[in-house]
């Protein structure tokens, strides 16, 4: 599934749809009543032929109308609009149960998904093989564009991040979205929002999830602004733009001298003074999760790794030697209950 899809998938849609009732009902007031009464949260069940796990699950009916209904045939024509993955095969059984005659879907049309409807820009297949022909042969895209949207036309309705040309390429690269590459940011958002992250010249990087509101942002100068939901921009687009600064370029210098691993992390040939004054801030952060702050000369990974290896051996010899005691103290009883034995027999 491309991401034009993806977010087509996930957007709201409106449906008209035909609905026959098994028996007849009194006017369709009535049926616009229950209609009506079918909004907000339901309860829905996927239907018997639907192609997912057959669970009970919360989608929401935001609006809908009773558009027709033919009292002869028994058909209402109805039009809704609802939450991604809400099956109106379901709604209209239960418009059924709830007039007590039963129902069932007769025709279903979708006549929205997300911003786009069913008459913006209506073009056939061969409007697009002309198009395709035009721009092969003379060069000329404006026939192109009449056909095809760019992607974030489906992320309009998204509140929006400026991030700055040197951020881009990382966060294609899955770097965290950081406050010192935002450039500019949209009014009203709020935590925990889906956003879209863009850059300077309006081109979608990527959705996010915030993780600061609008107030916040405009107040601090560091920290995570959104977490990244799904990368939409490929990776290269934009030149690569970290590991150019003073301590990045000193420790890959390090690295080809041999004096860190080939990771960047401290081995035997490493000067005491990296080890006393360099921060890693993956730790640090990972530390910052846990409540605890790292501080300079702080003991190494491989170090840790040691000290878990040696509390390991001493828990080890020390469980060994209770056995050992365990079973000695066992054999002691043995022998004096087989001397006693032996004293009642004489």
């Amino acid at each position: 599934m491309g991401p034009s899809d993806f977010f087509l998938c996930v957007a709201g849609k409106e449906y008209v749809g035909i609905v026959r009732l098994h028996n007849a009902i009194e006017s369709e007031h009535v049926l616009a009543r229950a209609l009506e009464t079918l909004t907000g949260a339901l309860f829905q069940r996927p239907p018997l032929i639907a192609a997912v796990k057959r669970q009970l699950r919360v989608r929401t009916i935001y609006e809908s109308k009773l558009i027709e209904y033919d009292p002869e045939r028994r058909l209402g024509i109805f039009w809704v609009s609802c939450e991604a993955g809400t099956y109106i095969r379901t709604l209209c059984v239960h418009m059924g149960l709830l007039l007590g005659v039963g129902g069932q879907m007769q025709e279903l049309r979708r006549v929205r998904s997300g911003v786009l409807g069913e008459k913006d820009n209506m073009v056939t297949m061969h409007d697009v093989l002309d198009a395709q022909w035009q721009f092969d042969h003379n060069k000329d895209e404006t026939y192109l564009r009449r056909v095809i949207f760019p992607l974030e036309k489906l992320l309009v309705s998204h509140r929006r991040l400026v991030m700055k040309d040197s951020a881009v390429n990382a966060i294609c690269y899955g770097a965290k979205i950081m406050l010192p590459g935002v450039l500019r940011y949209e009014d009203g958002i709020e935590i925990n929002q889906d956003i879209v992250v863009i850059t300077t010249k309006g081109e979608a990087i990527c959705t996010a999830v915030a993780l600061m509101t609008t107030a916040v942002i405009s107040t601090c100068d560091h920290g995570v602004v959104a977490k990244i939901k799904r990368v939409i921009m490929e990776r290269d687009t934009y030149p690569r733009k970290w590991g150019l600064g003073p301590k990045a370029s000193q420790k890959k210098a390090m690295i080809q001298k041999g004096l860190l691993d080939k990771h960047g992390k401290p081995n035997g040939s490493t000067p005491q003074d990296w080890k006393e004054h360099y921060v890693d801030y993956r730790k640090r952060e990972a530390a910052e999760s846990d409540g605890e702050a790292p501080q300079p000369g702080s003991p190494s990974a491989e170090e840790l790794k040691k000290e878990k290896k040696k509390k390991k051996k001493e828990k080890k010899a020390k469980l060994e030697e209770e056995e050992q005691a365990e079973e000695t103290a066992g054999e002691s009883v043995k022998k004096k209950k087989k001397k006693k034995q032996k004293d009642e027999a004489e």
